[in-house]
């Protein structure tokens, strides 16, 4: 009889801190671009004028309202908090394994969030019992 695998390997553990860590790099700059938009909207200085202002990225910007952006910003900190964390289990091996039922959460479902601590039943059964 196979015993059941109570944790990912160390080689799984570094694919998905590889995964992670280019999530991260990517979350880090969309929050930085964020902020700039939530510090720097509605100034009406010179640089509005400047005809080589315009670039993709300030077109996406005044799109934005500041709070939007400001809200943006809030949910992709909050992700990057999430990420660094995944990180820290990795470290301390204990990433990928759901918090409420101690089994190892799916790898697809890790590649997709890799901050998940939950399999999707226990999500969905906390879900109907009450948010925590």
């Amino acid at each position: 009889m196979e015993e059941k695998k109570t944790r990912y390997s160390d080689e799984e553990l570094e694919e998905f801190r590889v995964i992670i860590n280019e999530m991260l790099e990517k979350a880090r700059k969309e929050y930085t671009t964020l902020r700039h938009i939530v510090m720097h909207n509605g100034s009406n200085d010179i640089e509005d004028t400047t005809p080589s202002f315009k670039t993709v990225e300030d077109d996406g910007a005044a799109q934005l309202s500041k709070e939007e952006a400001s809200q943006l910003a809030e949910r992709q900190y909050k992700f990057i908090k999430n990420l660094e964390a995944a990180l820290v289990r990795i470290e301390n091996k204990t990433y990928g394994i759901c918090r409420e039922t101690g089994e190892l959460i799916p790898k697809e479902r890790l590649r997709l969030v890799p901050h998940a601590t939950l399999t999707v039943a226990a999500k969905e059964k906390l879900a109907k019992g009450g948010k925590r």
